[in-house]
């Protein structure tokens, strides 16, 4: 029996609502922007994707309705190579070594969105979910979920639209809005998120203060939290050196991406000095983003832990990284952006299917949930995890009303490609992003 033929493919930006979070690329504006596909089949159902926001984006997504209109979903692998080898990717991609966000747009695979959302049809037609359609099919039932943890700053000595939701009766939405900036204040963040969601994982977003000081909050929440794994990533911020000289004989189970380029060096050769005097198992989301960088980290030993989110790699070739790292003893992670609840469906159905021992995931979801569901049953994180169902294809159900407010908001902004200097420069006035500076040390 012939599958389904794609009749319908739209690209819609949206935007939703973000606080004041710090990374050592600056501070969150008010709002993220994303870039949703929806297609529709000649049977009637609907697949949706998402991916990451900006308008070289969704231009290459718009460019793409030539390929996937026309074509039976059955065709969903044939359709996205196609994509791949028409995609000319910019000859400056040099991964995120430097964490230069201009070149973010060169890095993540737009097709992705198409993807999920033709798996999302395909799993419909056959009616299964996902990730039986990725790698050798489901692995797990349950996917364990990290508490991601960041320092915000206050919001009210800025005269741009932040949200206050400190009225909330939920303990981590009533603070997860308000200024945290020390060791006390992460281990609040840390309570609050393990109340709520059961999180039995933690990780620290650096890059922001000095490394000391991070680490004192890395050692607050260990102390707070002695069963749990408590990481950090300062997005390659770090010298060696005083990488090593933070972390060694710390609390951390892993340190993600602690050092980065320096002195004519990769942060491959960093990172693979960081492991050997330090013992910390390393992961990272910055230094193998694509084929031929995992190559070279594995011949220099850098990673114990890839991070390979969807986004950068595909859903299919996350999880064929994932198989390939499970022979080689390595484990495999996902990493995070602000996102909606699309984009946390494709995580799951990615981490359901990946092989071997994985790490717990990132997700941003927690900073969006309940208030940015495109969703009619946005997955829910319970006990630190989340139940991978039986529903058919991303297992989730597009509410177009939400989808089409979301872009209305997206329509107001005054720009759509993420910049995180703009908020930064009210406390920093003449602040400017420095790959080896913390944004707050200046």
């Amino acid at each position: 029996m012939n599958t389904p033929i794609v009749t319908e493919m739209k690209v819609i930006p949206v935007a939703g609502y973000d606080s004041l979070l710090l990374s050592l690329s600056g501070a969150h504006a008010p709002f993220y922007t994303r870039n949703l596909v929806i297609l529709k089949d000649n049977s009637g159902n609907t697949g949706v994707g998402e991916v990451h926001g900006g308008v070289a984006i969704k231009e290459s997504l718009e460019a793409a309705i030539p390929y996937v209109v026309g074509k039976p979903i059955g065709e969903y692998r044939q359709i996205i190579g196609n994509l791949y080898a028409a995609h000319n990717r910019s000859a400056n991609a040099e991964s995120l070594q430097n964490l230069d966000l201009s070149k973010l747009k060169d890095i993540v695979h737009g097709e992705t969105a198409i993807e999920a959302a033709l798996l999302d049809l395909m799993g419909k037609f056959l009616n299964c979910p996902a990730c039986e359609l990725l790698g050798d099919g489901r692995q797990r039932d349950d996917v364990t979920i990290l508490g991601y943890l960041f320092y915000i700053e206050d919001r009210t000595k800025t005269d741009l639209p932040y949200i206050d939701e400190s009225s909330s009766k939920n303990p981590w939405y009533s603070i997860r809005r308000n200024r945290h900036m020390t060791p006390k204040a992460i281990v609040e963040e840390a309570q609050a998120l393990s109340e709520v969601y059961g999180f039995e994982h933690f990780k620290l977003k650096g890059g922001v203060l000095r490394g000391d000081e991070e680490m004192e909050a890395v050692e607050a929440v260990a102390a707070a939290f002695p069963k749990a794994r408590v990481n950090i990533d300062p997005n390659g911020a770090w010298k060696v050196a005083d990488a090593i000289r933070y972390c060694k004989g710390s609390s951390l189970t892993y340190a993600e991406d602690p050092c980065g380029t320096e002195s004519g060096f990769s942060g491959r050769e960093t990172m693979a000095e960081f492991k050997e005097a330090t013992g910390i198992p390393t992961a990272t989301n910055m230094i193998a983003t694509d084929w031929r960088q995992l190559k070279h980290a594995i011949i220099e030993k850098s990673v114990d832990i890839v991070l390979a989110d969807p986004h950068f790699w595909g859903m299919s070739g996350s999880v064929r990284c994932s198989q390939i790292l499970a022979d080689w003893n390595l484990t495999w992670g996902s990493h995070s952006n602000n996102h909606f609840d699309i984009t946390l469906a494709q995580y799951v159905q990615c981490a359901a299917a990946a092989k071997g021992d994985i790490t717990a995931l990132d997700t941003h979801w927690i900073w969006q949930e309940g208030h940015d569901e495109l969703t009619n049953n946005p997955h829910k994180i319970v006990n630190g995890k989340i139940h991978v169902s039986d529903a058919p294809g991303l297992g989730i159900e597009i509410n177009m009303d939400r989808v089409m407010k979301a872009n209305e908001l997206y329509n107001k902004l005054s720009y759509w490609d993420r910049n995180d200097a703009i908020s930064m420069r009210y406390f920093i006035p003449d602040w400017k992003f420095d790959s080896k500076m913390p944004c707050m040390v200046r």
